[in-house]
């Protein structure tokens, strides 16, 4: 745990509900963590494309890490609590108890994960009503989004969840009800996953068009009626039941709610930037793209007038910032993707053993051993005959294509280490193509963003970070702070206070540079053609796709 710093300030407390684990923090109110807990939270995959989890498992996990971080605190200085989670689906009875989501009958699974793709045949005939709705989620609805996994729980699980069912929630949302029994729904996940507008609510016609006029029958009462912005406070704040379980005084502030990633970027993206020779200072905010890459990335733009991006979700009002449009493109596998790739390699357990031998991460002892092999050339040269495409889940943004398969190409008949630090740099590589290939489908649709503000688990790894910057040719921004997500969370519960005026003044007190790393210019021509094969990737993959779908 961190040490502590005790100066007479207020805190705020922070939680995150990732995939694999709930964290929280205290957060000071400039922005300093003075106290961390992390807990697992299990997962189970029944099948493939099946991801669930557990509502009560995670609200356990939360009541652990959150007692760890107020312990030894002054609880009158704790004045408010935030949340953020996955955009994974929770599905409770009338009564509030958990109800299956699989075919097991399993009630303790009572959660469709944000990366669970059981719903691809819902999610292809949602597409093709071409409704208007979908003009806000880049022209195509992505599978990660929740009707059309409503959708599978009506066709599949008729008499097992869907008519017992008496609540959905986005994660997010459920964390906020648990700790303060108020139903009402943070425009952010309604907007952004469910298709709500922020001006004109819920669209009947298309929940009758897609089968689910069940909605509109009860009036929405099942899915949301009242909706707040980010940060706005909830009922009287935390209930006592909720208090004792969380370990926190009765009665704090508690805020409407954030996903996970947007908390990121709310984290990040307001840090005064100045004396640091970047390009978005004295630039307005919308300059800049928040990437927050942990399991999947997502990239953050945000606009004052809305911006449509083909293959890019948005543009989906005060979801992040109040009162700015936000463009959302994203990667559905990223750390996800290079420990596949990493530790399905035959040469992985020697990679254990060697980096355990020096009391090293295996990326930090991969992140040497490509130093040390690559001789007078730069690290990314090393991969000038070895390519890969990413989408070993499908692309999310900007093609929007749930068919696309991952590629590799230039691999050798030997399986020793030096090949995996190779795959694992191409690999990361191919992930910070794929940003590029987001950034510049953004910017022809009318972005114009000059600086990168990264935050998440990845943003830790040296190389990841400045493979993003060479590849895209921006500048990357990390903040002070590496639990951006938790801070995030935490400037919601200090808006939620009043500490704060509004939601961008706590972003600009709360969040704060920490490092920069600039694009390296000489290397600018090698990573142009990298890009230029990458996109040939896609482009050859899909001719074989329709050679194979010839008819014979």
């Amino acid at each position: 745990m961190a040490s502590r710093k005790q100066e007479k300030m207020n805190y705020y407390v922070g939680i995150d509900v990732g995939t694999g684990s709930a964290r929280a923090a205290l957060v000071s109110q400039q922005g300093t963590l003075a106290a961390y807990a992390e807990y697992p939270i299990q997962k189970w995959e029944p099948q493939v494309d099946h991801h669930e989890q557990s509502s009560d498992d995670i609200w356990a996990a939360c009541c652990i890490v959150t007692k760890k971080v107020a312990q030894g605190i002054d609880p009158a200085r704790i004045r408010g609590l935030g949340f953020d989670a996955t955009c994974s689906l929770v599905v409770l009875d009338k009564q509030f108890r958990p109800l299956p989501v699989n075919q097991e009958g399993d009630s303790n699974r009572n959660i469709i994960m944000w990366m669970d793709h059981r719903a691809a045949s819902q999610v292809e005939r949602i597409n093709r009503t071409r409704h208007q709705v979908l003009k806000f989620v880049g022209g195509v609805m992505s599978v990660e989004m929740q009707p059309p996994k409503l959708l599978w729980l009506k066709e599949n699980l008729r008499e097992s969840c869907w008519d017992k069912a008496g609540h959905f929630f986005d994660l997010p949302d459920f964390l906020s009800w648990k700790a303060t029994g108020i139903m009402a729904r943070s425009l952010c996940p309604l907007v952004c996953k469910w298709t709500y507008s922020a001006d004109g609510g819920w669209d009947e016609s298309f929940w009758k068009k897609i089968n689910l006029e069940d909605f509109v029958a009860d009036n929405y009462c099942k899915i949301g009626t009242q909706v707040l912005s980010p940060g706005d406070p909830l009922g009287k704040g935390l209930t006592p039941e909720a208090a004792k379980e969380l370990g926190l005084p009765a009665g704090i502030a508690v805020a409407a709610s954030l996903i996970d990633a947007h908390a990121g970027g709310l984290g990040v993206i307001g840090a005064d930037v100045k004396g640091y020779n970047l390009p978005c200072e004295n630039q307005p905010i919308t300059s800049r793209l928040a990437v927050i890459c942990g399991t999947s990335s997502c990239h953050m733009g945000i606009s004052p007038d809305p911006i449509f991006v083909p293959g890019i979700w948005g543009p989906y009002f005060s979801a992040m910032v109040p009162g700015l449009w936000l463009n959302e493109g994203g990667q559905s596998v990223t750390g996800k993707l290079i420990e596949h790739v990493v530790q399905g390699h035959a040469a992985y357990p020697e990679l254990q053993a060697k980096a355990s031998a020096r009391f090293q991460s295996i990326y930090t002892y991969l992140n040497s051993h490509l130093d040390s092999i690559k001789k007078s050339l730069p690290v990314g040269f090393l991969t000038v005959d070895l390519h890969v495409w990413p989408d070993f889940h499908g692309n999310r943004s900007p093609l929007a294509d749930l068919t696309l398969k991952g590629m590799v190409t230039g691999l050798r008949l030997s399986h020793n280490l030096d090949d995996l630090a190779l795959l694992y740099l191409a690999t990361v590589q191919a992930i910070a193509l794929g940003t590029r290939h987001i950034l510049e489908t953004m910017e022809e649709a009318g972005h114009s963003i000059s600086t990168l503000f990264l935050c998440g688990g990845l943003s830790k790894n040296p190389l990841f970070v400045q493979m993003h910057a060479d590849i895209t040719g921006l500048p990357v921004v990390l903040s002070q702070e590496v639990e951006s997500v938790l801070v995030g969370a935490a400037i919601l519960g200090a808006c939620a206070s009043g500490d704060f005026t509004s939601v961008r003044e706590a972003m600009a007190r709360m969040g704060k540079v920490g490092k920069v790393v600039f694009p390296k210019p000489e290397e600018k021509r090698f990573y142009d053609k990298k890009y230029k094969v990458f996109l040939k990737l896609v482009e050859h993959q899909k001719e074989y796709a329709a050679i194979m779908n010839e008819d014979i």
